[in-house]
């Protein structure tokens, strides 16, 4: 089995490459006779990789089966098993580039019916699939993402605080600075939490081809590298999320790892991975965010009882689990089709 590890090979992390990432390391150690890394150079990580995709990964991987993590995989092969993580850019064009949403109408309903197997990360993602890209349903299979024991409420938030000086306390979001992350709707929260003496911070950076949101403009960290967000994490009031399409949502699971209350949108996978461990709320209704929020922040009740849910939630959600469930599905397709 080849790994693809194009994305493992990009630089700046997003749910896709944390994923590609933790898969590439360990489906080798898993079972170090079944699968090979294919990395291609770090130049040809994003844009420019797709031919090294397309035409040189199926080429060398031989009569190898192909596990692609982060979406795409190569057309022309029919021995690909691919991670579909969600079908955003079918399902809401305008929050691409229309490029991009043209590319992904044209090549992800492909990829996924010659695929001899679709991975996805939740159950909604499998319904939205099964419903858009026109598979069956028992050729989807649902494999969670994890979280990394770095995310604890013991890591250490100092070096993060002095890094983005943050002096006072923060409510976090983490997510790229685009439009379906829906951060308009946080301006009621930012200015309720101001009044409080507490600051709304972004973490995050925005990606060409996905449509930057206009609107209110909340504190930019930028792109927080993976030795501070831990620390950023694990020192935040609590981490909001409102999201109107998420395929999982891994914030939300690194930020109960890390002992921090979880304020989320009620749409999508969210409630499916929160499990009942977050406040679920309306992400079009701005007061309804503040005052979740405030609750979380300031009512000590509610924001233990977020704490130990959460903490127990995220326990279930390790990249151990995915591995060897992404193993098992594998195993079953080497065993269908041995050649």
């Amino acid at each position: 089995m080849a790994i693809d590890a194009r994305a493992a090979a990009r630089r700046e992390m997003s749910g896709v490459e944390r994923m590609a990432t933790e898969m590439a390391a360990r489906l080798p150690a898993l079972a170090p006779d079944r699968y090979v890394v294919r990395r291609p150079p770090p130049v040809l990580a994003h844009r420019a990789g797709h031919l090294w995709e397309q035409l040189v990964l199926p080429a060398t991987a031989g009569s190898a089966l192909i596990y692609c993590p982060a979406n795409l995989a190569p057309l022309a092969s029919r021995r690909n098993v691919v991670v579909i993580h969600d079908v955003a850019p079918l399902r809401e064009p305008g929050w691409y580039s229309g490029a991009y949403a043209a590319y992904q109408r044209l090549i992800l309903p492909r990829i996924a019916r010659r695929a001899r197997l679709v991975i996805t990360v939740s159950d909604f993602s499998r319904e939205e699939i099964v419903a858009t890209l026109g598979v069956s349903p028992g050729q989807v299979a649902v494999v969670g993402n994890g979280v990394d024991a770095r995310f604890s409420p013991a890591a250490d938030p100092a070096r993060a605080r002095r890094e983005y000086g943050l002096d006072r306390p923060y409510v976090l979001v983490v997510g790229s600075r685009i439009a379906r992350k829906n951060l308009g709707a946080l301006a009621a929260a930012d200015a309720a939490l101001r009044e409080r003496g507490i600051d709304l911070v972004v973490a995050g950076s925005g990606r060409g081809h996905l449509r930057a949101e206009d609107g209110h403009e909340l504190r930019a960290l930028g792109y927080v590298p993976e030795g501070l967000l831990p620390g950023l994490y694990a020192g935040a009031a609590a981490l909001a999320m409102p999201s109107l399409y998420e395929g999982f949502g891994l914030p939300v699971v690194e930020a109960m790892a890390s002992g921090t209350p979880v304020v989320a949108a009620d749409r999508a996978a969210l409630p499916e991975v929160c499990g009942g461990a977050a406040l679920l709320v309306d992400p079009d209704d701005g007061g309804a965010l503040a005052g979740a929020l405030l609750a979380a922040v300031t009512e000590p009740a509610t924001g233990e009882r977020l704490v130990g849910a959460g903490l127990q939630r995220a326990a279930a959600f390790t990249w151990d689990r995915t591995a060897r469930e992404t193993d098992a599905a594998i195993a079953g397709v080497l065993g269908q089709y041995p050649g």
